[in-house]
């Protein structure tokens, strides 16, 4: 009972989270205006699911019928885009990390998040069940109300449908690579092979086996094409070998009807596609072993290794509380500096490793003032030695920071005379001189106006940050610029301390 409470409470924790959302109310009217639409009168000129030339009347069956086939093949599409981002949302805000230290389970949080998303879906085909029933009482068609026949196709085709569309959800909300564009714009071309192609291998008019057989592809079309036109052929011979569109299609004149008042699936059948729901319901279960994998971010994998000994985890704790700051902006700037680096000719290469320091200006100044700015100073620093032990973390930090944004560059200096030095003694002392002036003056905007100095200078041909325009001048500078900033550093950090 306590497990199916945990599981009851994740199930409505994640639905309300999603009805507060504007999103999703104009989503639910959406679907009711749609719905509508779908049930022209027989003189509108288009219908929506027809034999042929003609429609069924608008009963309880013929209604269900139309709304569990279009359910199953177009919700499953754009339901899929409607559910899909509650995953990776408990993974961006870190409520995994809550969830974990609980009782709750991981296939339980897998199937609670699938079920979840089926709550949604429910929710949409129980709107347009309601406006399909008024839609039929409007017609008046065939007004007699019968409720089994109404819900029944949906039963049979929507849901199992709909449920390997949550599977997918799910699936490519694990999957760091899936979780953005790139996983909807697969999930489109995935859903046209297994919702649209698959259905020819079912095709009832383009083989024995697919007339006889109980299985389904996932949408089910073919099961409902199967029967409609075994019955077509027992009662209207001369429609029973007329061809199905699904979707609007135009027509000229009053469209032709028939009577379709009750359909009754063989248990063999039904047999069929529950398999397809309990596939997606065991393929929801089977991604649990994958959920710790999928949780933690490239940047937790990079920095496990560190995290095996303690000055290591304090140093990927100072690693994670910089880079999880970063803009996607931030790391677009980044990533055209280091490109430029890898590719232009030397005169780019060197100010483009000026302009990369000059990006990172925030981390090297700031690092000294994050308890001041946060008012977290007497807690951080009331361990023994935190002082020290802080400060080798941040200078490790902002040393390999300035290091690595200017690698390509590195690398490349290995060819010429005087190699990395010039680059690593000018970025060691951007690294160092940031700490000190951040520390000293207590603020960074200091540090960043000369940077920014420095920086112009720089791309002027100023060896001081240039440090392929003048090498021997640039080693000379920071021969002295180095242990100053060093020796300022030290005092400057500790006197800090104690007005903490």
């Amino acid at each position: 009972m306590d497990a199916l409470r945990r599981f009851a409470a994740i199930v409505h924790a994640d639905f309300r989270e999603r009805s507060r959302s504007t999103r999703f109310w104009v989503v639910l009217c959406g679907v009711g205006i749609a719905t509508w639409w779908l049930f022209p009168g027989s003189d509108a000129g288009y219908v929506t699911f027809g034999v042929g030339d003609a429609r069924g009347l608008y009963s309880s069956a013929w209604v269900g019928m139309v709304l569990g086939m279009l359910y199953a093949s177009m919700l499953s599409l754009f339901g899929f885009y409607i559910v899909r981002g509650t995953l990776s949302r408990d993974f961006e805000t870190r409520v995994w990390q809550l969830l974990v230290a609980t009782p709750m389970t991981r296939p339980g949080y897998l199937l609670a998040k699938w079920t979840s998303h089926m709550l949604v879906f429910a929710l949409l085909v129980a709107v347009g069940l309601g406006i399909g029933l008024v839609a039929q009482q409007w017609h008046g068609e065939a007004t007699t109300i019968d409720l089994w026949q109404l819900l029944l196709p949906s039963l049979v085709f929507a849901v199992p449908a709909l449920a390997v569309a949550a599977f997918f959800a799910v699936l490519f909300d694990l999957l760091p690579w899936l979780r953005r564009t790139g996983g909807n714009v697969l999930y489109f071309f995935l859903w046209i092979f297994i919702f649209i192609s698959l259905g020819q291998l079912f095709d009832p008019e383009k083989s024995a086996w697919a007339a006889s057989t109980w299985l389904s592809e996932p949408s089910g079309i073919s099961l409902a094409m199967r029967d409609i036109q075994d019955w077509l052929a027992q009662t209207q011979p001369e429609r029973g070998l007329a061809g199905f569109s699904i979707g609007v299609s135009i027509r000229e004149g009053a469209t032709e009807t028939f009577a379709w008042n009750a359909w009754q699936p063989e248990a063999i059948d039904l047999l069929g596609r529950l398999l397809w729901l309990a596939l997606a319901a065991g393929g929801v279960l089977a991604l649990a072993p994958a959920l710790d994998w999928a949780a933690a971010r490239w940047l937790d994998w990079l920095l496990r290794p560190f995290e095996l000994f303690p000055a290591g985890r304090l140093a990927a704790a100072e690693v994670r509380l910089v880079l999880r700051q970063r803009r996607i902006t931030w790391w677009l700037a980044l990533l055209v500096l280091l490109g430029v680096q890898a590719f232009a000719p030397e005169k780019g290469m060197a100010i483009a490793a000026i302009l990369a320091w000059l990006l990172c200006v925030d981390v090297f100044a700031g690092a000294a003032l994050r308890e001041r700015d946060t008012g977290t100073a007497s807690l951080v620093f009331s361990a023994a030695g935190a002082g020290r032990r802080i400060l080798l973390a941040r200078l490790g930090l902002a040393l390999g920071l300035a290091w690595a944004v200017v690698l390509p560059a590195l690398l490349r200096s290995l060819a010429t005379d005087p190699g990395p030095l010039p680059l690593l003694a000018t970025g060691a002392s951007v690294a160092v001189a940031g700490l000190a002036l951040g520390a000293s003056c207590r603020n960074a905007r200091p540090f960043e106006l000369a940077m920014v100095f420095l920086a112009y200078i720089g791309v002027q041909g100023d060896p001081i940050l240039n440090a392929l325009a003048d090498p021997a001048a640039n080693l000379a500078r920071h021969a002295w610029l180095l242990p100053a900033s060093a020796l300022l550093l030290l005092p400057a950090w500790f006197l800090a301390l104690r007005r903490r």
